[in-house]
């Protein structure tokens, strides 16, 4: 069964469900919702960081994690229910990099490579971010991103940016 990693990342509360969810507890959520899905198992977590925000305009920080699964969903299928997941918990898309309920994101899937208008694999800018290298490499640091090399190697070589690891 393929392999994905999944970054989550949200810094703006928000409501699902009649529920207020903190930044924090809108990854908790989707971890919740996307560890539920019958074709997605969860493998791992990783520790939770805070980051600054990186984008247009005064933003709040972010809480950001990744997630190790296994599924049987095609590429395109997983997007759509991490689509799904981030609608439900109050996501609009009205600003590149501006602020967010919650930004799920498929930072590899298998070791495919490819791009498509709907989905670039591995994630394009993945192997030169701290928020997002960090929690991958609490989850597999020797993890390959294709074409960039090892999580390790390329978290080494990557500013920390005034991330945080947060207690989980």
């Amino acid at each position: 069964m393929p392999e994905a990693f999944i970054g989550l990342g949200s810094n703006l509360s928000g409501q699902s469900e009649g529920i207020h969810h903190s930044p924090r507890n809108q990854v908790n959520e989707a971890i919740k919702k996307i560890s539920q899905c019958a074709d997605i198992t969860l493998l791992k977590t990783s520790s939770y960081y805070q980051t600054p925000a990186i984008g247009p305009g005064e933003q709040p920080d972010y809480i950001n994690a990744a997630i190790k699964i296994e599924t049987c969903l095609e590429a395109y299928e997983l997007l759509g229910v991490l689509q799904l997941i981030e609608y439900q918990q109050g996501r609009v898309r009205t600003e590149r990099w501006g602020a967010r309920t919650l930004d799920l994101d498929i930072l590899t899937y298998d070791q495919r490579i490819e791009a498509t208008p709907q989905l670039t694999l591995p994630h394009p800018r993945a192997h030169e971010r701290a928020f997002v290298l960090a929690p991958l490499a609490d989850l597999s640091p020797d993890l390959v991103i294709a074409g960039h090399g090892k999580v390790i190697n390329l978290l080494a070589n990557c500013s920390m940016q005034g991330i945080v690891r947060l207690e989980n």
